[in-house]
């Protein structure tokens, strides 16, 4: 579990594929701390440690993986968002993220507001995914506020911090990212669903 508040960079130095996985070698600040079998978020998705060498360690995206994320896309020589698991000895800067990302959406409009910068994302419209003002977005792993939301759009707006330590920066009109939606919003919406489906009339269903 993460909480969308990125620790540092990656960068892709590797990439091999076997069957229908692709194994990616990582370069990053941390990898002394790192361990086998520990959980790390990619850009929003959570991957395992398989393999830790000489300067860089080992992930492993499997086919479905490759699938819903933008992880296709990776190149040689890319940078990527990583954050650790949490520790829940100290604070919730962010929000619960699970690294289970939903799907990906494409920026259609980025624009320099006096410092900052606002970002308009288009995904699938799908009634389980759901943003609201002012609510949480995961972005390539980081938490953000949406300050407009829509049914198959949303903006955010970053501030100049965000933008210089997070591969925000690096997003441009049609880039893909990958989304995690609210986690606690997901459960309320599906209850809600579920509960309209049980108990809507047989007329009205008809």
């Amino acid at each position: 579990m993460f909480t969308g508040i990125v620790e540092g960079f990656g960068k892709i130095v590797g990439r091999r594929e076997e069957g229908s996985n692709v194994h990616f070698d990582v370069e990053c600040s941390f990898l002394s701390e790192l361990k086998i079998d520990q959980s790390l978020a990619h850009d929003g998705v959570c991957l395992t440690v398989v393999g830790i060498h000489d300067g860089h360690y080992t992930v492993t995206a499997i086919h479905e993986t490759l699938e819903k994320t933008n992880l296709r896309n990776w190149q040689i020589g890319q940078k990527v968002n990583l954050e650790r698991a949490m520790q829940f000895q100290g604070r919730l800067d962010g929000h619960i993220v699970q690294g289970h990302v939903d799907t990906t959406a494409v920026c259609i409009a980025k624009e320099e507001e006096a410092g900052s910068w606002r970002f308009t994302f288009q995904y699938k419209a799908n009634p389980e995914w759901l943003t609201i003002e002012k609510g949480s977005i995961c972005v390539n792993g980081t938490s953000l506020t949406v300050v407009n939301s829509g049914m198959d759009t949303f903006s955010v707006c970053i501030i100049p911090y965000t933008y210089e330590h997070t591969t925000i920066h690096s997003v441009e009109i049609d880039s893909v990212v990958n989304l995690e939606f609210d986690v606690f919003g997901k459960y309320v919406l599906k209850y809600t669903l579920a509960y309209q489906r049980t108990f809507t009339p047989q007329t009205e269903r008809l």
